[in-house]
């Protein structure tokens, strides 16, 4: 068993000069891209079997002598190369990472902690934040109103909607939830197909009267679905429209909403409306936007933030989901390493905190997958870092 105790320091730029790329050797040597990413970049040192192997590409390409520089190919792509790795090394924190069976098996994990939320438990609430969010909904729901629910892609929007109808199944039966499929849904038919009024009418009357025939004419429709909702409230029922991705609705099914909330049985409302989208929807919705100003003026816009503080209390109910304490697997330093990571600041920042759920499970994936090809027992701040082993 081979071990390597150090690599070159200036091995990203001599990797260069040759045009070699990350890729490339993760699949010469059979190691993952993302750590062989931080042996590049943060010089990480890996050892045992995979250290051999590292050792042995490089000797192969004629990298041996940390203080010699092989001359520079007259075609070399070291720039370009250098400059697809640091992106590499950049989107690595958004990326899909899934844990590997041996890293499970190195863990003691019975399954994924990060896999989708498959019963209430498994939702996570504890934040304050959350909460609100989640009860403007339920609220929203069952006493009426118009409701805007943003978030960036991986916020945890979309387990909150699955949670709300469980919930509704479970405690409110006489809701009648209908939800537009959005399944090709884009803002211009140009690039997708768009979600029109008559079809949220559509949408309407088959959850609320499955049977009913519908009118040929649109103001016969309209008519049909106003009278269904009427007869439909009068039998104790209550009614909302929700709609997934709406930040791809066009600004005229936008205005349209506010119609449909004016349909009233005298002075009763008969349709409640959600709309869960990326900030984009908030932008649509800004009030200051004369095509939308009488629809925005009747949304209450609440934001999913990210975890921030919360982070350790998230991590340590989704590992407890599954049998396993936090501090069985990541250190105190490895937590605010990969807190660190998704905070990015200077060149690298995306507009603010990473903090979201999806991407803390990638981060923490790719760590926990180095930390068991390295053999070690728990993720620490040199495995996120990727300093010295």
């Amino acid at each position: 068993m081979s071990t390597l105790n150090t690599l070159p320091p200036d091995l990203k730029s001599r990797l260069a000069e040759r045009g070699i790329t990350i890729k490339a050797m993760a699949e010469a040597v059979g190691g993952s891209r993302s750590l062989l990413s931080m042996v590049v970049n943060r010089g990480l040192q890996p050892v045992d079997d995979l250290g051999g192997r590292i050792a042995a590409f490089l000797s192969d390409h004629g990298i041996t002598d940390a203080k010699k520089k092989a001359p520079k190919r007259s075609n070399a792509r070291g720039p370009v190369s250098q400059q697809l790795d640091d992106e590499e090394d950049e989107t690595m924190l958004l990326r899909k990472q899934t844990l590997t069976a041996a890293t499970r098996q190195h863990f003691g994990l019975s399954r994924d902690p990060f896999a989708e939320c498959r019963e209430q438990a498994d939702v996570y609430l504890t934040s304050p934040d959350v909460r609100y969010v989640r009860e403007a909904m339920w609220s929203t729901v069952r006493h009426g109103g118009f409701l805007a629910v943003v978030g960036e892609s991986g916020s945890g929007k979309t387990t909150l909607r699955e949670e709300l109808m469980e919930r509704l199944a479970r405690d409110e039966p006489a809701v009648v939830v209908a939800q537009p499929y959005v399944l090709a849904m884009e803002e211009r038919d140009s690039v997708g197909k768009t979600l029109r009024s008559h079809h949220i009418a559509e949408c309407l009357l088959h959850a609320v009267a499955p049977m009913m025939r519908l009118k040929s004419s649109p103001q016969a429709r309209f008519r049909q679905l106003h009278e269904a909702l009427r007869d439909s409230a009068r039998s104790g029922m209550r009614h909302v429209l929700m709609i997934e991705e709406a930040h791809c609705l066009p600004i005229a099914t936008l205005k349209h909403l506010k119609r449909y909330l004016e349909l009233k049985d005298g002075m009763r409302p008969l349709l409640s409306i959600v709309l869960i989208g990326q900030p984009e929807l908030a932008l649509k919705l800004d009030e200051r936007n004369p095509q939308v100003r009488e629809v925005a003026q009747r949304a209450e816009i609440v934001t999913l933030p990210p975890l921030n503080q919360h982070l350790p209390d998230y991590l340590r109910h989704r590992f407890g989901r599954v049998g396993v304490g936090l501090d069985d697997v990541i250190d105190a330093g490895g937590l605010e390493a990969i807190r660190a990571r998704l905070t990015p600041s200077g060149k690298h920042q995306r507009g603010g905190s990473l903090l979201y759920p999806l991407a803390v499970h990638n981060a923490t994936a790719a760590a926990m997958n180095a930390a068991a090809e390295l053999g070690a027992p728990k993720v620490t701040r040199d495995i996120v870092t990727g300093g010295a082993a």
